[in-house]
């Protein structure tokens, strides 16, 4: 299995990742972090490393379903309204980052059904935010190959584009977060029935992968660890493909 284990690992792991959290965190050096889609592939790995880091004190996820396995860390809140999040002000007030892993794949859905789902959803939950905290950090997946230009031709990367660019506008600290293919370790695991049946088939060539084309690939933990990285110690750079994040992890 490529996957990893069959159920999700939250235990301990070998990264110190405890060297992570500097610079950028509240003085008393301890962070709230909110996570949005965590059941999703990359959520699960943010969630990990998050639980993971000592330095990281509350931990909100915010869901439509309750988590199947909700650690005693984790504080949640299940949400009915997507498209609405005013009522969850009080709430997401007094975090430090969010990082929002929210996406559905845009195979058999139309543009304006796409937009929906992918801008609207992330701009009513940053809106809401930004107005909360203007200093907070808002990580934004978006993936590589997304379109800044918003004019290409590929449907999903001018919408991922567009969001990415109204995110940036706002006053937060927003970072377009666009990792290539990510290979899910420790449990970790996609919910879409074609990428799991993709890395079935292809996740025993990431090796020759990681040699060939090292900027295009990383695995879910780095993933989550840069994440972490970018949240604690939020650099200038505003977009970070797999590259950038690497690099933040002394792993380029």
């Amino acid at each position: 299995m490529v996957c990893g284990r069959d159920r999700m690992d939250f235990g301990p792991r070998a990264t110190a990742a405890g060297k992570l959290l500097a610079g950028a965190m509240p003085d008393d050096g301890r962070m709230n972090v909110i996570v949005f889609g965590a059941s999703g592939m990359v959520g699960q790995a943010v969630l990990r490393e998050v639980l993971a880091e000592a330095r990281i004190d509350k931990i909100l996820v915010i869901g439509r379903t309750p988590l199947p396995e909700r650690p005693d860390r984790v504080q949640e809140i299940v949400h009915g309204d997507f498209y609405d999040f005013s009522a969850l002000a009080d709430d997401v007030t007094g975090y430090d980052a969010c990082f929002f892993c929210l996406g559905v794949s845009s195979t058999g859905k139309k543009e304006p059904e796409y937009r929906r789902i992918t801008y609207d959803i992330t701009m009513a939950a940053a809106t809401v935010l930004a107005e909360v905290d203007p200093s907070m950090a808002f990580l934004y997946v978006s993936g590589m190959g997304t379109d800044s230009s918003e004019r290409g031709r590929l449907m999903w990367a001018r919408v991922k584009g567009a969001t990415e660019n109204a995110l940036l506008s706002l006053p937060f600290r927003a970072y377009g977060i666009r990792p290539g293919f990510i290979l899910p370790v420790h449990g970790v695991r996609t919910k879409t029935r074609l990428y799991a049946v993709a890395y079935q088939v292809t996740g025993w060539m990431y090796p020759v992968l990681k040699r060939l084309a090292p900027g295009h690939v990383m695995t879910s933990e780095e993933l989550g660890l840069a994440m972490v990285e970018v949240a604690a110690d939020p650099p200038d750079q505003r977009v970070l493909d797999t590259n950038d994040l690497k690099a933040l992890l002394g792993a380029a």
